[in-house]
């Protein structure tokens, strides 16, 4: 089941929110966890069970973790707490990377192994992430262990960001599970955010992701350099509005329910450096590698050569995190090259140059990555550079890319518009502003975007 779906919208959520409010205090968290479980059993009936096998025995390895600090076997909580970690990466592991592995054994000593290719578990990779915080900070003693079995389950079982993100730590939530503000104002606060990423995803991803369509099935051989620009060009923004909007639909429905999500995007197309891309870009992945992953390895509290150890296994992971293919890894390892360079000595180069300039350099470096992340065949994705930059026999320009920006002209446009903080405050107005107008314009644009939405779905 996905957000943006009729059945979600208009028959799950509406359902699920009357029932929720309806419920005792007491009783909310039960219920809640049980929602999120049948929201993950409609599309995955069968891991659903591996999903609630990992709740349990993290939930045990937590409880374990804490018991034993008491013990005088002053090794038995570190045991514990590698075999937790271990337990967890295995199934992570097995589920996304099985097939990846065979794959490249076969390749390498030309064998012809056969395998299974599995299902991936829908959102494996982000609440495997959310039960290592927890485990990992259980052991640092961060956090008191939680020995309420329902409230660890619905950490872990959340719907609003169990698909897609955010990634919440536990840190961040512990307090909220047991005590949140539940208000009307609040679940106006969400109904618009949610609202908000509903359009991103349904009015502005979904349309220019047609573009990248188009010529990712063109014949790479044929194409002209402006229309291997737009093309890449629609993914950027798709992805773009793609992601961020089902953060914002995550972020809303929290708030509906009355949980503060921290925020995942902060307009990264508005950087002006690969460094400050990173900050702005899935905000909640980033901080977790660097707290449980960069920060622990000696961050950038060692020399050079280790800082690019740190850098390399951070964005090598960063990339296998995203998908269980070399392109992965490369487009991992891309931005771990530039953002060693960045600290070593070209950030200071481009915060030296005017806001323009660092912008566009910012810009390409962040296109061409998509390119990697886009195109799984890295031969291809070469070529793809290479046409995009007019090395071999391509025209600047074909009649094709002239029709495709004139067809989709005025919706870069807007995409560029809501990409930018200025266009997007404005289009974010409070609805609790005392200004009578402007609150009514804000409701009516969140309503026109809900009517559009829904038509565009139908």
């Amino acid at each position: 089941m996905v957000f943006s779906s009729i059945f979600f919208l208009f028959t799950f959520l509406p359902i699920t929110l009357a029932f929720y409010y309806l419920s005792p205090k007491n009783t909310k968290n039960v219920f809640l966890l049980l929602v999120s479980l049948f929201f993950y059993a409609w599309g995955e009936p069968v891991y659903v069970l591996l999903m609630i096998f990992s709740i349990i025995t993290n939930y045990s390895f937590g409880r374990l973790i804490s018991n034993q600090r008491c013990s005088k076997y002053l090794k038995t909580p570190k045991i514990l707490f590698l075999i937790a970690i271990i337990f967890n990466i295995v199934i992570l592991g097995f589920f996304k990377y099985y097939g990846f592995f065979v794959e490249n054994i076969n390749h390498i000593f030309k064998l012809s192994l056969e395998y299974k290719k599995l299902d991936l578990p829908i959102g494996i990779s982000f609440y495997t992430f959310q039960v290592l915080s927890y485990i990992i900070d259980v052991y640092r003693k961060k956090v008191t262990v939680q020995r309420n079995i329902v409230s660890f389950s619905l950490y872990v079982t959340m719907f609003p960001q169990l698909i897609a993100g955010p990634i919440v730590k536990y840190t961040d939530i512990e307090a909220q599970l047991e005590n949140r503000e539940i208000s009307l104002s609040k679940f106006g606060q969400g109904s618009c955010r949610f609202i908000q990423g509903l359009g991103k995803k349904v009015l502005l991803a979904n349309n220019i992701g047609s573009l990248w369509s188009i010529v990712q099935n063109s014949d790479l051989s044929s194409i002209s350099v402006l229309f291997a620009w737009l093309g890449i060009l629609a993914f950027t923004f798709q992805i773009y509005f793609d992601f961020s909007g089902y953060s914002d639909m995550a972020i809303g429905l929290g708030k509906m329910f009355g949980f503060d999500f921290m925020e995942n995007f902060d307009h990264p197309y508005s950087s002006s450096s690969v460094t400050e891309f990173w900050r702005r870009w899935h905000i909640s992945l980033g901080t977790w590698f660097r707290e449980y992953v960069y920060i622990p390895l000696g961050g950038n509290r060692c020399n050079a050569a280790l800082q690019f150890r740190n850098i390399f296994i951070v964005w090598m992971l960063t990339g296998l995190w995203h998908g269980a293919s070399w392109n992965f890894v490369v487009w991992g390892l891309y931005y771990g090259i530039i953002l060693f360079a960045e600290k070593l000595f070209l950030k200071r180069f481009v915060d030296s140059l005017p806001r323009f300039f660092a912008h566009a350099y910012c810009m390409i470096v962040v296109i061409v990555g998509w390119v990697f992340f886009a195109i799984e065949d890295i031969v291809s994705a070469n070529s793809y550079i290479s046409i995009m930059f007019g090395f071999g026999k391509h025209p600047l320009i074909d009649s094709a890319s002239i029709y495709y920006l004139g067809s989709y002209g005025i919706l870069f446009i807007i995409l560029a518009a809501f990409s930018s903080p200025m266009f997007s405050k404005s289009f974010s107005t409070d609805i609790e502003n005392q200004d009578y107008l402007k609150t009514n314009l804000a409701i009516g644009l969140h309503i026109a975007i809900l009517i559009v939405s829904t038509a565009y779905l139908v």
